[in-house]
């Protein structure tokens, strides 16, 4: 039994079963990738991608197994040598920009061992914009290494105009030596909570919470992506009613976000586990559309209301 505020989504295969019938297969060719949007696809995105029509999607947001040994679900991930890693990124990266359309954007999750490997890959293929680097509250400690509390999102896009929201994106951040012009706040607000100034996005994000189990987006999944993160990305790089392709799904989160901004999407996830639980969170997406740090027009600093 879980404790009263734990809020964790770990719903079985047989108590979750109506879930797990929402989700599609693709095992043919689609020619209109209407049919099928809004969807979970049960599957590989190795062998789904090629099935899907080219220049579908404005944005891909692909967050892959990082280059180590990992389970997911019971499915262990070995990891490879940096040859057989650069080999399968390009397998799956081939395919996810072809369906990315001319002025699309396309962000990569990875650590930073695996950006050493895929950063090189990334400019055969797209125009690579920025690294972002954000910040977990939590790492492991290390007796002879520096803790790891970081993980990189390289920002790329298939040529030019594409696009880039930044007035979607500020960050309200507290002002801690606010300065004054003739008496009045210059660049910054007073209000009742505080003093704030919305910022220009950087490419360090440190306002980021890993979901936990009090948490209503949590998952059991072991690498869920904060919905406040992936948000970021979907708002930025895309305009409501766009169509947001996920190739590596897990949990759900890219899903839910594009749901709850108004956006289309399309998922992909080899694991029938996680497929359910997408499509758990997808319906409490249409009834509870708040995103943690977000108030629908600025994002605030982590641990502030």
């Amino acid at each position: 039994m879980k404790a009263q505020r734990n809020k964790t989504i770990d719903t079985d295969l047989e108590s979750g079963r109506e879930y797990l019938e929402r989700c599609i297969s693709i095992d043919e060719r689609v020619s209109d990738i209407e049919t099928v949007l809004d969807s979970t696809v049960l599957g590989d995105s190795l062998e789904v991608m090629p099935l899907l029509p080219e220049g579908s999607f404005d944005l891909v947001i692909a967050d892959p197994p990082y280059n180590l040994r990992k389970s997911f679900n019971g499915s262990v991930f070995t990891k490879k040598s940096a040859g057989e890693y650069a080999d399968y990124t390009r397998r799956w990266l081939t395919e996810a920009v072809r369906l990315l359309r001319d002025g699309g954007a396309l962000y990569l999750c990875c650590d930073w061992e695996t950006s050493v490997i895929v950063a090189p890959l990334l400019s055969e293929f797209l125009t690579v914009r920025s690294r972002i680097t954000w910040q977990r509250e939590k790492g492991r400690g290390a007796a002879k290494n520096w803790k790891n509390v970081c993980e990189d999102i390289w920002y790329c896009t298939k040529g030019e105009g594409a696009t880039f929201n930044l007035s979607a994106v500020k960050l309200r951040r507290r002002v801690i030596a606010p300065y004054r012009e003739n008496g009045e706040p210059k660049d910054w607000s007073e209000t009742e909570n505080g003093r704030f100034r919305d910022t220009c996005p950087s490419n360090f994000w440190d306002d980021i919470t890993v979901p936990f189990w009090s948490m209503p987006e949590n998952t059991a999944h072991p690498t869920q992506k904060p919905e406040k993160l992936v948000a970021k990305l979907i708002l930025a790089s895309s305009n409501e009613g766009d169509r947001v392709l996920d190739p590596f799904l897990g949990s759900g989160t890219t899903s839910v976000v594009a749901k709850k901004l108004g956006r289309r999407w399309l998922g992909i996830e080899r694991e029938r586990q996680y497929c359910l639980w997408a499509e758990e969170r997808i319906e409490k997406a249409a009834h509870d559309p708040h995103i943690q740090g977000f108030d629908g027009k600025v994002f605030y600093e982590r641990n502030t209301k």
